[in-house]
């Protein structure tokens, strides 16, 4: 797929705000001339006599030759860059003054304001990358962890790419073995092997299959694990996330009712990136505001993948505590026992006739004791009961996996079909439709609107 792009786009790259360098990045046909009308490059060299891909000291000017901004500009030739189009870098002072201003003299020459993603939609569109590396660009900019990180860049060397491509190719083979017998029945060619059809198509989607189990432990690394801290009033609830994030995130007070609003921050747990949610303690109360805050955490409950129960071992469990116990019935959840520093009011062996969880952690929040111990349960919980593993994992977003899961079912259904010797024509169909569902995770099938959708997910100037 290639395009020649007929405007020129610009956008501010980096964060917007103070730092120590911002840059402005232009992509399209009218990039060197309207770099050219801004840029006085301290050299003697003319703009035109300037190397590629290389860095020239100079000074940003408007039109009345005032100076913006001294800068470093670099000038990129198509096809070799980004976009595969002629791009210009300029590289100036991070301060949000400067950068607004150069942008503007940009614009003012003819560029317009790039849309969300569109320098990474234009290599797409170009070549460059094909739509699942594109996708993992922004999973680079979003790794929560090193391990996210790795497995997001490994994707965008074209790891997925190359699976998808591979059993593409099988099913493909598989058409054409269909059908050679279904238009040229008269011509010299070997009955169609009902075997052979079902054994490719088998391994086909044991091949799918595989790539959705890697998708599952890869949205974790992606999303990371939503694990909300669940307890009555006062068990400690703040006190854990400080501990687990090491820094005073939460308030934390003997009032009762202190935590109102949701509290979210992400822990990296061996490579595995947890969001921990902090509520409201959930008791029966008469002030509107606490009301709030537990309705959202009840809310924040039912999506939750993992729950840390809190009980408070040093008083007596309360009504409130047990109906909590109840809610978590059917949750993946880990007890935590905290305050194991004050003296105990609360039997453990009434606990574990409660609860329903496997694991229980005692813990001192206040006092960091056990914390480590938490975080290695947290850990073997989500590789041992919710199937996360580091074998086969792909940065795969929410489209991805849906793709994945509807090209195996279509493959399934082509077993299925087999199994009840239906037409060939019938089986011929279903198989299509997995090759072009598996050809949209790449976007060698895929829809305009599904294209525009994935970019406007990105940050402008990427």
């Amino acid at each position: 797929m290639k395009i020649v792009s007929c405007d020129t786009i610009a956008a501010i790259s980096t964060v917007i705000g103070e730092g120590g360098i911002g840059i402005v990045r232009i992509s399209g046909p009218e990039s060197f001339k309207i770099a050219e009308k801004i840029f006085r490059p301290k050299t003697k060299k003319k703009f035109n006599e300037l190397k590629n891909r290389t860095l020239y000291l100079g000074n940003i000017v408007d039109s009345k030759n005032d100076i913006i901004d001294e800068v470093l500009l670099a000038i990129f030739k198509a096809p070799y860059t980004y976009t595969r189009e002629d791009m210009v870098e300029i590289n100036c002072h991070g301060g949000l003054t400067a950068q607004k201003r150069i942008l503007g003299l940009v614009l003012d020459q003819g560029a317009r304001m790039a849309e969300p993603g569109e320098f990474t939609k234009r290599a797409f569109l170009n070549g460059r990358i094909d739509l699942s590396q594109a996708e993992a660009v922004i999973d680079i900019i979003r790794a929560k962890t090193d391990k996210a990180l790795s497995v997001a860049n490994r994707q965008l060397t074209g790891s997925l790419s190359k699976k998808i491509k591979e059993i593409r190719s099988d099913l493909l083979n598989i058409l054409a073995h269909i059908a050679a017998n279904i238009d040229f029945p008269e011509e010299d060619i070997p009955e169609a092997d009902s075997e052979f059809i079902l054994k490719e198509i088998t391994v086909a989607g044991e091949r799918v299959k595989e790539l959705l189990k890697g998708a599952g432990s890869g949205r974790i690394l992606r999303e990371g694990l939503s694990t909300l801290i669940l307890g009555n009033t006062n068990v400690g609830k703040s006190s854990l996330l400080n501990a687990l994030v090491k820094e005073e995130r939460a308030i934390v007070t003997d009032i009762p009712g202190t935590t109102r609003d949701i509290i979210e921050e992400y822990i990296d747990i061996k490579g595995i990136p947890i969001k921990i949610i902090d509520t409201a303690g959930i008791r029966q109360t008469s002030d509107k505001v606490e009301k709030i805050g537990i309705e959202r955490a009840m809310k924040h409950l039912k999506e939750a993948e993992l729950v840390l129960l809190m009980i408070d071992i040093s008083r007596k469990l309360t009504r409130d505590d047990k109906n909590l116990i109840e809610l978590i019935r059917d949750k993946t959840a880990i007890t935590v026992i905290n305050k194991v520093d004050l003296p105990v009011e609360v039997n453990e062996d009434e606990i574990e006739q409660l609860v329903p969880t496997e694991r229980i952690i005692r813990i001192s929040a206040l006092k960091h004791e056990g914390i480590e111990e938490l975080k290695e349960a947290i850990f073997d919980t989500v590789t041992e009961k919710m199937g996360f593993s580091d074998e086969g994992l792909i940065a795969a977003g929410e489209r991805q996996r849906k793709v994945l899961q509807e090209a195996h079912d279509f493959l399934d259904m082509a077993i299925d079909a087999m199994d009840i010797h239906m037409p060939i024509e019938m089986v011929e169909l279903d198989i299509r439709d997995a090759w072009e569902k598996l050809g949209e995770i790449t976007g060698d099938t895929v829809s305009e609107d599904i294209i525009t959708t994935i970019f406007q997910k990105f940050c402008i100037g990427k």
